[in-house]
């Protein structure tokens, strides 16, 4: 059975609103009505619709003006508009301001039913669409061994439910891919999947990337802006890095998914959203909490499946499945003709530690296969490109003494190494490098401050 929609009815006549809001209740819709264009905008500021239908003659403002009014908001919700008077002047003008369609009353109950459903139909299409374009040969988890077995029998096991799930693990391991599997295999996969990072974001826009904000409430508020929940309403929001996220909007947070509601900045009233929380982060927890960086109410409403994710180093034996997954792909994206690697080079990889987990190894991957000759990668070829022994990046490897501390260290110092490395590679080239970093451009330059590289001396070093 397809799935319904909330519909928004705005019509000047009180027989048409009760006679339509009771046909689409029938069929299942739910149908908010209002019987004036000013109303119909506060309605769509406080809620989410799938669709509005709109009357084009009314007292003030009419039906041309409320679409006029809602473009200019950028709402995307479609419009159908309908009237007593249809004339085609009217009907081209409704279309060019972005009318879905235009029905000329008296319009038959069967006609009007027939039109809803075909409108809810393509935009959930042009929805799929573009999550399928999303995730099209870049979001399958490779794995055959028992570690992540485990994993994947919890995944399926809690995607299953509507309970909260706190994916824990070292960065590169995964976490995203694994918080868009819980997505995909739950009862919510025709919803949206939204992600935001909080370490990425600074903590002055956290607020506003999350709930939203209203057109001026804030200097450079040019216009109303859809937060993270609300894109996320009958889907999945993922909050990834949630150990990083400021104390203050811990507690905004912790709100929302007590009450299922959000206030946007500048909002005068809270809006309904209905998305499953899941959160990660390579932190400690509970370390935070004891330290007071993160709040314990908070804490309990997350924590409540914890699903820990193996580092790449105890999954050796998935990392041939691995390589040949990330070799596909690198040659889909180029064009190239297809590269082996020798069964010595894949020991080879199996024997390095992997500080960078499974990212690490992606980009390795690539970065082997463009140091390849006769399409093969050799033992010759990975000890070539993989770091020294006692180099600042092999020294990232783990012994059974070594301290959280020392690690953290280690793992600064390789990641580091890898972004000089990709920006050299791409002469000083920010947005070159994180693409192949797999990183988004603002995570990136965070990154490198947390790690001290200076990209403007950088830049500066590479300028004529």
């Amino acid at each position: 059975m397809a799935k319904k929609g909330h519909l928004l009815i705005v019509d000047d006549e009180a027989n048409t609103l009760a006679s339509l809001a009771r046909a689409f209740r029938l069929a299942g819709h739910e149908a908010t009505v209002c019987d004036q264009a000013a109303k119909a905008i506060e309605l769509v500021k406080a809620q989410n619709f799938d669709l509005i239908l709109s009357d084009v003659v009314m007292p003030g403002k009419g039906g041309l003006a409320l679409l006029e009014d809602l473009k200019a908001m950028g709402v995307a919700t479609p419009v159908v508009v309908m009237s007593g008077q249809g004339d085609i002047e009217t009907a081209v003008r409704a279309t060019r301001l972005g009318a879905l369609d235009f029905l000329e009353k008296p319009i038959s109950t069967e006609k009007l039913l027939l039109t809803v459903e075909n409108a809810l139909k393509l935009q959930r299409l042009e929805s799929e669409n573009r999550q399928l374009r999303q995730r099209l040969g870049k979001h399958e988890i490779v794995w055959k061994g028992v570690a992540m077995q485990r994993v994947m029998a919890q995944v399926e096991r809690v995607a299953a439910s509507e309970t909260r799930v706190c994916i824990l693990g070292e960065t590169g391991t995964g976490k995203e891919l694994v918080a868009r599997t819980i997505h995909e295999q739950s009862a919510r996969n025709a919803g949206p999947f939204i992600t935001l990072n909080c370490a990425a974001v600074p903590a002055e826009l956290i607020e506003s990337e999350l709930f939203g904000h209203e057109k001026g409430s804030f200097t450079g508020a040019a216009a109303r802006h859809v937060g993270k929940f609300e894109q996320a309403d009958h889907g999945t929001i993922f909050l990834d890095e949630i150990g990083d996220m400021p104390l203050a909007m811990q507690a905004k947070l912790l709100r929302v998914l007590e009450e299922g509601e959000v206030e946007r900045i500048g909002g005068d009233k809270p809006v309904t959203v209905n998305a499953r929380a899941v959160v990660a982060t390579h932190r400690d927890l509970e370390t935070r909490v004891r330290e007071q960086k993160f709040r314990q109410d908070l804490f309990h409403r997350i924590y409540v499946f914890p699903l820990r994710l193996p580092p790449l180093r105890d999954r050796g034996e998935d990392i041939p499945a691995l390589v040949q997954h990330f070799a596909a792909q690198v040659v889909a994206q180029n064009g190239w003709k297809s590269i082996t690697f020798q069964e010595d080079a894949i020991a080879a990889l199996q024997s390095y530690v992997w500080p960078g987990n499974v990212r690490e190894l992606r980009n390795m991957v690539e970065r082997l296969m463009l140091l390849a000759s006769n399409n093969q990668v050799d033992l010759a070829t990975v000890e070539m490109a993989l770091p020294k022994p006692g180099g600042a990046a092999a020294s990232a490897g783990l012994s059974s003494g070594l301290s959280a501390g020392a690690l953290a260290e280690r793992v600064d110092a390789f990641e580091r190494q890898v972004i000089l490395a990709e920006l050299k590679r791409s002469h000083s080239n920010v947005s070159s490098a994180a693409k192949a970093l797999g990183l988004e451009r603002s995570h990136f330059y965070k990154k490198a401050e947390q790690l001290g590289i200076d990209l403007r001396a950088i830049r500066r070093e590479q300028e004529p």
